[in-house]
């Protein structure tokens, strides 16, 4: 019994700090979204290098029928979907449906344009990893056009 004192003393040491931790968050549900190395097109991710940073957070509402406009971002952005469906469309290349409950990688220094094709509204939480002074979204240039009677 003598040497079965150490063993269980042990035991207890190594279980109770996860029994303990395990506590602490019994009430709360994990669940995991996405876990990926690129953006929704493939593009790898990558991480603003600035001694400045600075993050944006956004909620993004598009009515049906509604646009964000042809745009870019020279920063890393994340998004989630709290409701409704978004069509993303890359530029000269295909287009992603995000829909509620959905996690998005979004592309950088690629021109893409978010549009609701649905009935209800789109809406998403957008978090910008940017830095001081960087602009998080870059719409794109139209030039005027020149009408010659």
């Amino acid at each position: 019994m003598t040497k079965l004192k150490p063993t269980i003393l042990l035991f207890l040491l190594l279980i109770l700090p996860s029994i303990a931790h395990t506590e602490e968050y019994k009430n709360v549900e994990v669940t995991k979204l996405l876990t990926s190395s690129k953006a929704s097109n493939g593009q790898p991710l990558t991480y603003l290098q600035t001694p400045n940073p600075e993050v944006t957070v956004l909620i993004v509402r598009v009515p049906p029928g509604g646009s964000t406009g042809w745009h870019q971002h020279p920063v890393p952005v994340y998004a989630y979907m709290l409701e409704g469906t978004l069509n993303v469309e890359i530029k000269g290349d295909k287009t992603y449906v995000f829909n509620k409950g959905d996690a998005i990688l979004e592309v950088m220094n690629t021109m893409h344009n978010g549009y609701n094709s649905g009935l209800e509204p789109a809406t998403l939480v957008v978090f910008y990893t940017g830095a001081v002074g960087v602009p998080n979204v870059v719409k794109e240039k139209v030039e005027p056009i020149s009408v010659q009677p």
